[in-house]
């Protein structure tokens, strides 16, 4: 077990180079600017390396539960990289893990999530250029699509490879970005005044409305 463990993990120029490509990734969909961007990347980007660290360098989550999983599960070699997806065992999925339902909607939401925040930045991008209120496009049904964008990636790496670390920093992060939103939402107000309560008080902040979901003429102002 300890060859396999070796062989298995300890991969770190794997763990250097998927951070890197999430997070380049994530950047060119992003493109932080203000302060406020930049944290919200920076947590985002700790989320990744986290993941990538235990799913390729150190894997911390299976040594410390290495006793439960053994005895509940004593066929199973941990391990081995390819039973780290410890929600594919525990779930009783049978076959290649990377073809359960858990990791083919982790796909979905990880999808997902790079395509919100590929439109919203664009829609965002062009309305603070000419210093108005982003209201169009996804704005038109939430007011904070690049932040639903971020949870959603995180949300589908857990479904993937959940680890302490990110399971323990998912609901932080979720605050944080919560938090964020919110303040955001105050400094746009003193900004834009009766715009943005107008806009306000017809798209939600997080969840669209289902009548506005479908509606391709719904009001952004």
């Amino acid at each position: 077990m300890e060859h396999e463990a070796t062989s298995s993990y300890g991969l770190w120029t794997l763990v250097i180079l998927n951070s890197a490509i999430f997070i380049m990734f994530a950047f060119s969909f992003f493109k932080p600017q203000t302060k406020r961007d930049w944290r919200s990347f920076s947590a985002f980007s700790a989320f990744i390396v986290a993941l990538f660290v235990e799913m390729y360098g150190f894997p911390l989550t299976i040594y410390i539960f290495s006793g439960w999983l053994t005895t509940r599960y004593p066929e199973v070699d941990f391990f081995a990289h390819e039973n780290g997806h410890l929600l594919h065992t525990i779930f009783g999925f049978e076959g290649n893990a990377h073809f359960d339902p858990l990791h083919l909607a982790s796909f979905v939401f990880i999808g997902f999530g790079f395509i919100m925040l590929s439109k919203a930045w664009s829609v965002l991008y062009k309305a603070q250029k000419a210093g108005k209120l982003a209201v169009t496009g996804l704005y038109a049904k939430i007011r904070h699509p690049q932040y639903i964008g971020f949870v959603a990636i995180m949300f589908g790496f857990l479904l993937q490879w959940p680890t302490i670390l990110t399971v323990a920093m998912f609901p932080i992060l979720v605050i944080m970005y919560w938090r964020l939103a919110k303040f955001e939402e105050k400094e746009s107000q003193k900004r834009f005044g009766k715009a943005w309560d107008d806009y306000a008080a017809h798209v939600p902040a997080f969840i669209p409305k289902w009548d506005t979901v479908f509606n391709k003429n719904q009001r952004a102002a």
